[in-house]
């Protein structure tokens, strides 16, 4: 490992693209802006097919380093969702345009894939503290992956009245972690390096709890169970076979 024969100022500008490539998810919105009511529903089995690929992607990536760390991160997320959840149900929240429970969707989406970017920015630190070409290839993965998390975050913004470049400066803003993360994870490797797996489980657990407690029920109220059931499946295999050949 030689970390220092690499500038910190490089590192932290391969991770912010990493950021800037989620606000791509929002470019298909350019040619379909308009999207019907009962369309909704799909939109949200996409975005749940989506995320459940990539917790559990998370939850398989984080088995690398330390299992046990893996699975309590699971836990604290799947414990935080919950208590974030009881504590936003009731209230009066607004999210940019939004209010009531379009508001309360909007910013448990953004919330998550917020959180979720913070292991990602360890994974880029500690990527690059293992020599430049890793962490390159790292920060191109995620980069690439980052797409379809965009488009499942403007997937859920979109039909419910966010314009398209605010979806898209929101998928950004949810990926903003990964550059302020990647530059201390770099410097610090062996600091940051046993924390990446608790990272990566409670992303993976928060996102678990949010499709099948939030998104899937949604989706079956605006769509047949046939057609939610077909395009999450879809969607989950497309992201599986994604990040398979992306890690090939």
């Amino acid at each position: 490992m030689e970390p220092l024969s690499i500038s910190p100022w490089t590192v932290f500008l391969y991770a912010l693209l990493t950021a800037i490539a989620t606000g791509l998810g929002a470019i298909p919105f350019v040619f379909t802006q308009k999207i019907l009511a009962h369309h909704l529903g799909l939109a949200n089995a996409a975005a749940a097919g989506l995320m459940l690929s990539a917790s559990f992607g998370l939850i398989y990536e984080g088995l690398h380093y330390h299992l046990g760390r893996t699975l309590l991160g699971v836990v604290l997320g799947l414990v935080f969702i919950q208590l974030s959840h009881r504590f936003l149900h009731g209230r009066e929240v607004s999210f940019g345009t939004l209010n009531g429970l379009d508001a309360r969707k909007a910013l448990m989406m953004v919330g998550i894939m917020t959180l979720h970017s913070f292991a990602e920015g360890i994974g880029v630190g500690v990527a690059f503290g293992g020599g430049e070409a890793l962490g390159v290839f790292i920060t191109l993965a995620i980069a690439v992956h980052n797409i379809p998390e965009g488009l499942a975050i403007s997937l859920v913004l979109i039909p419910r009245g966010v314009s398209v470049l605010g979806a898209a400066l929101w998928s950004v803003f949810s990926s903003l972690p990964q550059p302020l993360m990647a530059l201390p994870a770099f410097l610090f490797v062996e600091v940051f390096k046993p924390a990446l797996p608790v990272g990566l489980g409670f992303a993976a657990g928060a996102m678990i709890w949010m499709v099948a407690a939030e998104i899937l029920p949604e989706a079956l109220k605006e769509a047949r169970a046939e057609g939610v059931a077909t395009v999450l499946t879809l969607a989950a295999a497309l992201m599986v076979a994604f990040q398979i050949l992306l890690g090939g």
